[in-house]
């Protein structure tokens, strides 16, 4: 059939106008790309003055209208990122919990409270003059909250840290390293003869003690590198490691009360899930910063990691510098997302 003049016409109009429409679209992402790549050159350019080693990931998911957003830093790179680790424990405790009932679970079952595992740095159950029971509900909360030692060494021996290392091990995060408990930790770097069962009364005489070995070792740290952090956090923060969604709520409750959420600060306007780690002797020091954001349908997730080596007991000066850049690196992604 011979098309008419009219029917040449509306095809023509179609045809040209489908062509603006693509020159369009084509013109939107080459800006959307050209403003991805400054963004991430600025936010590179944060971190270029600070001290020692340096090591970062952030990684957005692509969604129906807009590409992912990816950027690394020596991702691969296994450094010390002290309480960082947690997040494992607190996710191997809530597996072993995995149920609808999640939450009657945690606050039914009772721990110990007492010399067994009392620790340093311990806000929550402030060692030793609190003793009794505790709920492993509260001590995960402390461990996260409040990075509370005591808290995390009596989860870490309730569900085990081989069990934690094989959930490690199957999300395959090659670089992460867990000790036997924080107390243990602290007997190593202290030159315990017997770190394993380094007692709270050993730990208490020994505090003024010299340092011996380095807090970044192969035997007992507490270790990964950003790239092992953003992998996991893209898959935990959406149900991977939990059979029910009551489960993965309580594990997003729990990291929404990360200390590292209002130290850093990370932007307001979303949700963030974030354990944060660090740690300050002579001669070595260490912040880590890892976790997840959403911004309405936009997931983030990050990792900031820096090692340095300054003489002094603490580096203040450091500490707010970086600080001030992942903050200042996160809204910018934040405002690169909503673009």
């Amino acid at each position: 059939m011979k098309a008419t003049d009219a029917d040449g016409r509306s095809r023509r109009t179609f045809l040209k106008t489908a062509a603006q429409a693509a020159a369009v679209a084509s013109l939107g992402a080459i800006a959307e790309t050209a403003k991805a790549s400054t963004t991430k050159e600025q936010i590179l350019s944060l971190f270029d003055g600070l001290p020692g080693d340096k090591a970062l990931k952030i990684f957005a998911p692509a969604t129906k209208s807009k590409p992912e957003f990816s950027l690394e830093l020596n991702a691969g790179k296994q450094m010390f990122v002290g309480s960082a680790i947690k997040t494992f424990i607190l996710a191997e405790a809530l597996r072993q919990a995995d149920s609808p009932n999640v939450v009657q679970t945690l606050t039914a079952k009772q721990l110990t409270l007492d010399a067994s595992v009392w620790n340093l740095d311990s806000q929550t159950f402030n060692p030793p003059n609190l003793i009794g029971q505790v709920s492993q509900r509260t001590a995960l909360e402390a461990m996260i909250q409040h990075s509370d030692n005591t808290g995390t060494d009596m989860s870490l021996k309730l569900v085990g840290p081989e069990n934690v290392r094989q959930l490690i091990a199957s999300a395959q995060l090659s670089n992460t390293l867990i000790p036997e408990s924080t107390r243990a930790f602290f007997g190593y770097l202290l030159g315990a003869k017997d770190y394993k069962t380094f007692s709270w009364n050993e730990l208490t005489a020994a505090t003024n003690n010299p340092m011996v070995n380095s807090p970044m070792n192969q035997v007992q740290t507490l270790a990964s590198s950003a790239g092992d952090f953003v992998s996991y956090y893209s898959r935990a923060l959406q149900g991977e490691f939990f059979k029910n969604k009551e489960t993965l709520a309580e594990y997003r409750r729990i990291l929404s009360l990360g200390d590292a959420i209002w130290l850093v600060p990370l932007p307001l306007g979303g949700s963030a899930f974030c354990k944060g780690g660090s740690i300050d002797v002579v001669k070595f020091h260490a912040l880590c910063a890892p976790g997840g954001m959403v911004f309405g349908d936009r997931w983030v997730y990050f990792a900031f990691v820096q090692n340095w080596y300054a003489e002094a007991e603490s580096d203040p000066k450091t500490v707010a510098e970086f600080t001030k850049a992942i903050s200042q690196a996160m809204s910018m992604v934040k405002d690169a997302l909503a673009a």
